[in-house]
């Protein structure tokens, strides 16, 4: 059954334009005039993924998820508060999954502790944001307007990657299981000194959270609504997603890939893993702590609660369900996931209670659909796992044609380390 399906995957050669826009042409009425349709919304979102696969130029494909994106959402579903609140969540879980994608995927380090980088940046604002910095500052300072939670972006990258320079100096030693279980005990350890840290000094206001957290402000327009926070979100996404790209096809990234398929053999053509290790670190959680700041700013609230180990578990099956190192597989895997969690399950449990109400069946409440979430998680990776092993878009990987290599001026001539021995051994002759 696995070879049937990978034959059928090979085969296929790709979507029909027309289909494509006739596709976000239907869904895209369908949402304006059935604002209460959730397969509406579900649709339109999913033309973003049938997009992916259209047989058109890479500037066509660019050019329609543009207009999707950032004139057909708003247009038809801007006025919905509930759908761009879904929509908002989508992207903050798409963020923070292409952040751990760097960690995870490229560079092949298993963290269970990234939402504690997650926690760094949505407290670095919570707490000059609002009066809790007056409890150790003394001047009467604080809060802060809205308009600084533009420059709180940079500080909370700033912050969440000195935390991932911080994580990635003590387990540099360490890989596999034992990573694993190094960096769930640092994401632990985070939650617990917040949720602690309100004495002797009252930093983090301990479990009760800081809270009015002040939403942006832009030129005097408070942007408090999920409206403005869908575009801010989606301005992010488009930033991470270039830096992605940018770090993939960089030295620094296939220094990473290298480290990930063999540490040995990238030690042993020079790569620093020290220095590679803690840039993986600290670029993937950077962005998780530019992600928290807007968490902080959209939920006007925080505590503890909000960074458990259960959230790192999360981000991580969005990374493996999409395809590990795959930038397209990791954001179909993040939003797949969350609106299966915040949306479908939700939808599906109200279907279920309306019909309860109906007489037509009795439900019993330890049923709810909505209390499965961990068990739809775990059928969902055993089914990736056995039918796609490399995730639902799999990592595309660089190919090259060894017969122009052989064929190119530099073949003939000794390169690296063989270059260097024989102009050693040369001056040594002379």
């Amino acid at each position: 059954m696995n070879l049937m399906a990978n034959l059928v995957w090979k085969s296929f050669k790709g979507i029909p334009l027309y289909v494509t826009l006739i596709w976000i042409a239907v869904f895209s009425l369908l949402l304006h005039f059935l604002d209460k349709s959730v397969l509406s919304f579900l649709g339109i979102l999913s033309s973003i993924v049938l997009l992916y696969f259209t047989n058109t130029s890479n500037k066509i494909k660019l050019a329609i998820g543009a207009l999707v994106l950032i004139v057909i959402i708003p247009l038809v579903a801007g006025e919905n508060r509930y759908y761009m609140e879904v929509a908002s969540q989508v992207g903050i879980y798409v963020a923070m999954a292409l952040g751990l994608n760097i960690v995870v995927g490229f560079a092949g380090l298993l963290d269970l502790g990234y939402v504690a980088f997650f926690a760094a940046g949505a407290y670095a604002y919570a707490i000059f944001s609002t009066s809790q910095a007056n409890e150790f500052i003394a001047g009467n300072l604080f809060p802060l307007s809205g308009d600084w939670f533009w420059p709180f972006l940079i500080v909370g990258l700033i912050v969440a990657a000195i935390f991932g320079i911080l994580l990635g100096l003590p387990v540099l030693r360490v890989k596999g299981d034992y990573l694993a279980i190094v960096t769930l005990g640092f994401g632990e350890i985070i939650r617990i000194v917040f949720n602690n840290l309100d004495k002797p000094i009252n930093i983090t206001n301990g479990p009760q959270g800081i809270t009015p957290i002040p939403a942006p402000e832009l030129f005097g327009i408070k942007m408090g609504t999920p409206f403005y926070f869908y575009f801010i979100v989606l301005f992010i996404i488009a930033f991470i997603v270039l830096a992605n790209i940018r770090f993939e096809h960089s030295r620094l990234g296939r220094a990473w890939i290298a480290i990930r398929e063999d540490e040995l053999a990238a030690q042993s053509m020079g790569i620093s893993l020290l220095n590679t290790k803690l840039a993986a670190f600290a670029t993937g959680a950077s962005f998780a702590g530019v992600v928290g700041v807007i968490f902080a700013a959209k939920q006007t609230f925080i505590d503890p609660t909000s960074f458990t180990l259960m959230e790192s578990i999360g981000i991580l099956v969005m990374v493996i369900l999409g395809g590990s190192g795959s930038i397209p597989g990791v954001i179909l895997g993040a939003a797949f996931v969350t609106l299966l969690q915040v949306q479908l399950l939700k939808e599906f449990s109200n279907f279920l209670h309306s019909l309860q109400q109906s007489g037509i069946i009795n439900l019993p409440n330890q049923l709810d659909p909505s209390k499965f979430q961990r068990l739809v998680f775990g059928i969902m990776l055993i089914f990736v796992a056995l039918y796609r092993p490399n995730g639902l878009i799999p990592a595309k990987r660089k190919t090259n044609d060894l017969g122009a290599i052989k064929s190119s001026p530099f073949s003939s001539g000794k390169l690296g380390i063989l270059s260097k021995l024989s102009q050693s051994s040369s001056t040594k002759q002379s």
